[in-house]
């Protein structure tokens, strides 16, 4: 599994190591058609976006990556985690300078720079993200939108992978501040 970034020493190959995941997504992409021809070797991954000094790869956001994904993988699995836009805002915000700063100085898709640096902007766009999500894949069999707080969530995301998931709960609390 990969999360966020390719990390040094968790035996990475030598071009992929300490790169975001997000940019291996568009390199694919851009390479070969394939957003995950880089990616072979990872049978999931949890957090494709990357925003971080002038660099930004958001590929959920992203309509032809995420059709170059399901053209390119057939059989490939799409998981939405969803929550309340503003709950989502309000982490953002919290969440190393990226609602209030990191955001809005990027270019993310449906969110240009100099936007997201209010909750009213971030929950306007993260619902937006939600409706692109619906409208893309619709009653596909391979999307799952997945209420992540909801008390079914563990069984209905280990049903969609078919495979059991013995732990479920929040390993990256992000701390409450005002």
């Amino acid at each position: 599994m990969a999360d966020h970034k390719l990390r040094h020493g968790e035996g990475h190959p030598a071009k992929l190591s300490g790169t975001f995941v997000g940019r291996q997504i568009y390199d694919g992409y851009f390479e070969t058609g394939d957003p995950l021809a880089r990616l072979d070797r990872f049978d999931a991954l949890t957090e494709i976006s990357g925003l971080k000094g002038g660099r930004s790869f958001w590929p959920q956001c992203d309509f032809a990556v995420l059709k170059a994904m399901r053209v390119a993988r057939p059989g490939l699995l799409f998981v939405a985690t969803i929550r309340p836009a503003e709950a989502i805002s309000d982490s953002m915000r919290r969440w190393q300078g990226l609602g209030e700063e990191r955001l809005p100085g990027g270019a993310v898709p449906g969110l240009p720079a100099g936007y997201g640096a209010t909750d009213a902007q971030r929950v306007r766009w993260i619902a937006g993200h939600y409706d692109m999500l619906r409208d893309v894949f619709g009653d596909d069999p391979r999307f799952l939108e997945l209420d992540v707080a909801g008390p079914d969530a563990r069984a209905r995301l280990a049903a969609h992978l078919g495979i059991d998931l013995p732990w479920w709960g929040r390993a990256n609390v992000n701390p409450v501040r005002a």
